[in-house]
C-alpha cells in the first residue's frame, strides 16, 4: 500500500474532474470503479476508485482517491492497494507506486496550472 495527501487551494469540482480525467487517460487499462459524493453545508466530500492493469506485477491495482473541500481549501487523501503476489506479505509493490506517483504528478500539474 502506497499513500499521498496533500492540503492545497483551488476549485474542488475542477480537481475533481482534472483528476479523473488525467487518471482515466494516463494509462490504456485504467477504469473508473465507482464513487460517492456527499456536500454538507460548504463542506464536500468526493470518494473515486480507480483500478487498472500492472503489467510489471501481472495484476490489478486499485486506487482510492478522497477529496475533502472547504471553499477553496482542498484535503486529498490517495491510497492504493493490491499489485502483490504474495500470500503473508508484500512483494512487487512497483504497481501500486506508478499508479499512485500518476496521481501525484496530476495534483502537482493542477496545483501548477492555478499558480
Amino acid at each position: 500500500m502506497a499513500k499521498y495527501e496533500k492540503n492545497l487551494e483551488g476549485n474542488f469540482n475542477e480537481l475533481l474532474e482534472w483528476l479523473h480525467n488525467e487518471i482515466t487517460n494516463g494509462s490504456v487499462s485504467a477504469s473508473y470503479e465507482d464513487g460517492s459524493d456527499i456536500a454538507m453545508g460548504q463542506i464536500k466530500m468526493a470518494v473515486r476508485v480507480y483500478e487498472r492493469y500492472s503489467m510489471m506485477g501481472g495484476n490489478r491495482v486499485s486506487l482510492n482517491v478522497t477529496l475533502l473541500g472547504d471553499g477553496p481549501k482542498i484535503f486529498i487523501s490517495a491510497i492504493t492497494s493490491g499489485g502483490s503476489q504474495a500470500v503473508f506479505f508484500k512483494l512487487n509493490t512497483i504497481g501500486e507506486e506508478t499508479f499512485l506517483e500518476l496521481c501525484r504528478e496530476s495534483v502537482e500539474k493542477y496545483v501548477n496550472s492555478i499558480s
